[in-house]
């Protein structure tokens, strides 16, 4: 049994840390963008270092170095069993190239994940989790642009997935376990089969 999904939300939804819990439950890799990038940056891969360029310059990593970092990470044996992708694809042009490299290997999309949170709720957690981690550049002003380029760039994703019925929408307010339980309840609906 295979799972491949993807789990879509605003910054705050929480989706980093359901992702694991998802992935774990369905015995799948999560594989996270920014995970990714940084182990690429660590490593000093070729590919680290022009992200690492773009990324201190403060711009954001082109949908073309994105894609072909994603598909060199799905390539890896742990990934031909199902994954879990978080932070990716993040716009329309990802979900081509992700399109693409998914027909191109005849495989296809198991369900999309979508956790859904009050833009007042997601303020409120990134603020809190800025003042307890002592991250000083998560202003709200700061966190309010970065919401608004998820609902302008990335929440339009979801109306391309919710075409082809693969949107799960979740409830994304509660307690960590009310919500992977959303999830999982969600998913084995959709036919798919946890671990345990």
């Amino acid at each position: 049994m295979t799972a491949r999904l993807l789990i879509v939300g605003p910054q705050g939804s929480g989706k980093g840390t359901q992702g694991v819990r998802i992935a774990e439950t369905f015995g799948v890799p999560a594989i996270s963008t920014g995970d990714v990038f940084r182990a690429a940056i660590k490593d000093g891969t070729e590919l680290g270092a022009r992200v690492q360029s773009i990324i201190e310059a403060g711009n954001l990593v082109p949908d073309e170095l994105t894609s072909a970092v994603v598909r060199e990470r799905l390539g890896q044996d742990d990934a031909a069993g199902g994954f879990l992708l978080d932070g990716y694809p993040r716009n329309l042009g990802q979900v081509a190239d992700l399109d693409d490299f998914l027909a191109a290997r005849d495989e296809g999309l198991d369900a999309v994940i979508e956790l859904d949170v009050p833009r007042e709720e997601s303020i409120a957690r990134l603020t809190l989790r800025a003042a307890e981690q002592g991250r000083t550049d998560d202003t709200e002003e700061v966190i309010a642009k970065r919401l608004s380029i998820y609902e302008t760039e990335t929440a339009p994703i979801l109306g391309v997935y919710g075409e082809r019925g693969l949107v799960a929408q979740i409830d994304g307010v509660g307690s960590l376990d009310e919500i992977t339980e959303r999830i999982v309840t969600a998913l084995i609906a959709r036919g798919l089969t946890p671990l345990s």
